[in-house]
This record gives C-alpha cells, structure tokens and sequence, in this order.
C-alpha cells in the first residue's frame, strides 16, 4: 500500500488503492499489513444464507471489506480493539461508500457478551493470532506483537465468543497454522462449535500445508470434510488458477 500524504491543511491523507481493476478501494492500517491468509478466508467462507456477519478482531477490516464485495445481502460488523485500526477500517467502509451495509465496534474479544445480544450473527469470522504465549520473539511494537500473538486474545477466548455470537446452525471460519490445529478443533468442539470443512494451503502440489482454513458449525453434528489442497503455484512454479482468480487476475 502506498504511503500517508498530509494535505493542504496538515491533516493526513489516505492513499487508497484498488484491490482489483473495479474493485474495493483499501488503505493499508498500521500493524495490520494485508496478506494472503485474509485473501485466501475471504474466499473460503460460505455466504449462502448469511444476512449478518462479524469479523473478530477486523484491523483495517480487510476481510469484512471483501466479504461484503462479495454479498449485497450481507450485513458485517467489525469488531477491533486498537482504536487507530477501528477508525482505519471504517475509514475503508467510508471510502467505499458501504456503511450502511458495515460498521466498526472499537472493543475487546473478550467483552463481546457486554457488546452484543447471544446469538446475534449468522456468520463469524476471524483472522487471529496464530503464535500463543511463549512461543518465541514477537516484534517489539505492543500493537504489532499483538497482531501476531495471543497477548490480548487466545484460542480459547476467540472460540467462547465465536459461540456466545453465533446462533445456533451459524458459521464460524478462521484460518490458522496448520501446526496448531489439534489445538484449533480443540478449543471449537469446547464451544460447541463443530468443525465441517477444512482445506489446507500449501505453496506449490507436494509441498507442506502453510495454512488452514477451516469452517465450524455452532450445533452442528459430526463429520469433517477435508478438501483438496489450495495450491499457490502450479507444477511449474506460476501462479495458480485459483489463486488467479482468488486474487481477480
């Protein structure tokens, strides 16, 4: 994303870019820098039926921004707890002309019960902290090492308030690193939120997964369809179709 530019007055001025030819509009928030693992959820999560939506933990809103490109049913709520992102990612709904159909809850994960009705979400997304506490270096910044790992949010903590949003039959997709996905269903089938699909992301055919992206059902019975892998690159080291597409190339 392109740097911040002060404008006549001092003030600072966003520079937007479009995520595709015709597409959103998007300015990068600080600590949140736009990557494949939000691109990549967008994409997977189901839309059929979802009226009402919530992305946990939005920063610049990123995944609440494609969602909503891809649905004008769908109605999104960003929930972020730095206040510098929050006004970032309704910076982006403004720009995009899509805050009757968005708004940006500054507030905590952990005090979603105080913020919302039970139940009020047909749909729950999230895009957490994949590394928990002690797991190695983490970057200095407060704000980014937050980002990055669990200090403010666990596992544990994002799944109680998946489930305490989710109506019952509702969604709850996340991506994640496949290292911890014990760790993942774990959390999820203590919430009553069943693990359905999982599909793993991996660089180029044969390689190691890097991520996991993985759809729960609140209440929803057993049974886990694991799907074919979503490759990056092809056998020849280009960009795949799919990730073409994904990316509207």
């Amino acid at each position: 994303m392109g740097p911040v530019f002060p404008d006549e007055r001092g003030n600072a001025m966003t520079d937007f870019t479009a995520l595709w030819p015709g597409g959103p509009r998007y300015a990068q928030a600080e600590h949140f820098p736009l990557g494949t693992d939000s691109v990549l959820l967008a994409d997977f999560v189901p839309l059929a039926g979802a009226e009402r939506g919530i992305d946990l933990g939005c920063g610049g809103g990123i995944l609440t921004l494609l969602l909503l490109a891809r649905s004008e049913r769908l109605r999104m709520t960003g929930l972020e707890i730095l206040p510098e992102a929050a006004a970032k990612a309704q910076e982006n709904l403004r720009e995009n002309a899509l805050e009757e159909r968005g708004r940006i809850v500054c507030g905590d994960i952990r005090e979603a019960r105080s913020l919302f009705d039970a139940g009020s979400f047909d749909l729950v997304v999230a895009n957490p902290p994949f590394f928990p506490p002690g797991s190695g270096a983490l970057p200095r910044s407060p704000e980014r090492a937050a980002a990055r790992g669990e200090l403010s949010c666990t596992l544990d903590d994002l799944c109680a308030a998946a489930a305490f949003l989710c109506r019952t039959g509702a969604r709850f997709c996340l991506v994640h690193r496949p290292e911890r996905l014990s760790e993942v269903f774990v959390a999820m089938s203590a919430y009553a939120l069943e693990p359905k699909r999982l599909r793993f992301v991996c660089a180029r055919p044969g390689a190691a997964p890097s991520l996991a992206l993985i759809e729960g059902r609140r209440g929803g019975r057993h049974g886990l369809t694991v799907e074919h892998d979503l490759c990056l690159e092809d056998e020849n080291g280009r960009e795949s179709e799919e990730l073409r597409r994904i990316y509207h190339r």
